[in-house]
């Protein structure tokens, strides 16, 4: 099964181009036109997360399931595990989470905001993701089939 792993420093925001490029390579020639560039974007995401959001490392771990034909009809799964027991929100801009009318402008600000988004391009994009516990952290994962459902 082609797959990969890699270990990610603390905060160490120069890896998650380094991880994409891993990626790229893994699913060269794996998946109908634009989902590696889906994969890639996908991850990119929740190693930023996993990087700016907790105080800690992470591992990121790619693999492709399937038999011999993995590489153009297998499925990819990625889990990116860190050290924070807090398990992550998705967010959808513009929704109130706090029950309260306000004025309005709280919308306006999160609506323009340039981050917040990365869990929602999961859930909208991945054919399957969540989050489990793993040991003193998490796993948040996804998965994508080679051809689009």
């Amino acid at each position: 099964m082609p797959r990969f792993e890699r270990r990610l420093g603390r905060r160490d925001l120069t890896a998650v181009g380094e991880v994409r490029a891993q990626l790229r390579a893994l699913l060269a020639h794996w998946g109908a036109p634009g989902r590696a560039d889906t994969a890639e974007l996908l991850t990119s995401e929740l190693v930023t997360n996993a990087l700016v959001h907790t105080d800690g490392a992470a591992v990121v771990t790619a693999a492709l399931t399937g038999d011999a034909e993995a590489r153009s009809k297998g499925r990819l799964r990625v889990e990116v595990r860190d050290f924070a027991v807090r398990h992550p929100a998705l967010r959808v801009p513009g929704a109130r989470t706090d029950g309260e009318a306000g004025d309005g402008r709280e919308h306006d600000i999160e609506k323009t905001a340039t981050s917040g988004r990365g869990l929602l391009l999961v859930h909208s994009l991945a054919d399957s993701w969540g989050v489990r516990p793993h040991g003193v952290g998490k796993a948040v994962w996804f998965e994508l089939d080679a051809q689009e459902p």
